[in-house]
């Protein structure tokens, strides 16, 4: 299903995508969604819906985060985990009118929707995948509210409905800036009314892409891997319930938790960008001659050069020598917790030097 806002002027497409990378100027179009107001093409995502009187409790019985409460009109997020605890599904879901609304990764929403049709068993639920019907745009930028305002559209702290149907959620912020960042599921057939409808220009997936690493916000299947636990990443604060009951793999998030050691952690590495070609999700982080993690999202960001998030292990500190590829890379000082105030500083120099070979290129 290509994305009618490929049409526009300045679209590159995705490679093997259905959205477009940039309009012309990815760099540009990432200062503008930190500063200003933009509109990005997120139609590649898949959509889910579960209506049914027992849908909360349903989810909330098979789902990492505690949900049988979920008020009306409230987002938030939750993971399907495999018997040892990995992560296999991410999902972003928003409450309203008496129907679950679930949006996942690009191709994952025909296997989540298996795994659903698997546990529903004599239960009043009834998912479906919707993708054809409806697609995920975002609004980020500080302007945003103001955007949403001038279309007519509600500003909600939560998730508040759209005239046609759709809906329109609070995103976390994006980017250290913390651009503001919303969420709208609309009619697929409506993509380009929308589009103009807000007003706003419209960025790339690449400048999303960019906002995204900085905030330390991770993606399934690029940023994870089959052997990823909730403990890893951020997800363990913003998709888990750590006091709620029984779900399959509590049993790996809650020992990991109380031990309070999980075998790697997701940081934010600086590359020093001497290659052109960026490496690709699944690169070693080499120290010496030793495996010590690997690369998830690579992006060239408009203030940081080269960046990645990147799954490391435990054992990775601020005086680790690391490698990507051919690129010398530093973790970020603000990644390395429990440090010692003149270990951060030899850090922030270490990412200093890395950055500084970027520039001077």
């Amino acid at each position: 299903m290509t994305s009618p806002l490929l049409s526009r002027p300045g679209a590159v497409q995705v490679e093997g995508g259905t959205v477009a990378a940039h309009y012309g100027d990815p760099l540009r179009e990432q200062r503008l969604l930190a500063e200003g107001a933009g509109l990005i093409d997120r139609s590649d995502r898949d959509v889910l819906v579960v209506p049914g009187p027992d849908r909360l409790s349903w989810l909330h019985s098979i789902t990492s985060q505690h949900l049988d409460r979920l008020a009306e009109g409230a987002g938030t997020e939750a993971l399907v985990l495999s018997p040892h605890g990995h992560v296999e599904h991410h999902l972003v879901l928003a409450e309203l009118g008496g129907t679950t609304w679930a949006d996942v990764e690009p191709g994952t929403g025909a296997d989540l929707l298996a795994f659903l049709d698997r546990m529903r068993f004599m239960l009043r639920v009834e998912p479906g995948l919707v993708t054809p019907d409806w697609a995920v745009l975002s609004l980020v930028g500080p302007k945003a509210p103001e955007a949403l305002a001038a279309a007519g559209v509600p500003v909600p702290e939560g998730v508040a409905a759209l005239d046609d149907g759709g809906l329109v959620r609070r995103m976390p912020p994006l980017g250290d800036g913390g651009a503001t960042a919303f969420d709208l599921v609309v009619p697929r057939g409506d993509l380009a009314g929308w589009a103009d409808r807000l007003a706003v220009a419209l960025a790339g997936i690449d400048a999303y892409e960019a906002l995204r690493v900085e905030a330390r916000r991770p993606r399934l299947g690029l940023d994870s891997d089959h052997r990823t636990i909730p403990n890893e990443l951020p997800w363990l604060r913003t998709a888990v319930h750590l006091d709620k009951g029984c779900y399959r793999g509590q049993e790996t998030v809650a020992r990991v938790h109380n031990l309070g050691r999980p075998p790697r952690r997701l940081v934010l590495l600086h590359l020093d960008g001497v290659s052109e070609v960026l490496a690709e999700p699944g690169t070693p982080v080499i120290t010496g001659t030793r495996e010590v993690g690997r690369v998830g999202t690579v992006v060239r960001h408009h203030e940081l050069g080269v960046i990645a998030l990147a799954l490391v292990k435990r054992s990775v500190g601020p005086d680790t020598p690391l490698a990507v590829g051919d690129a010398v890379a530093a973790v970020d000082p603000d990644d390395l917790v429990e440090t010692a105030d003149d270990t951060r500083e030899a850090a922030r120099a270490r990412v200093q030097a890395v950055r500084s070979a970027t520039i001077g290129r």
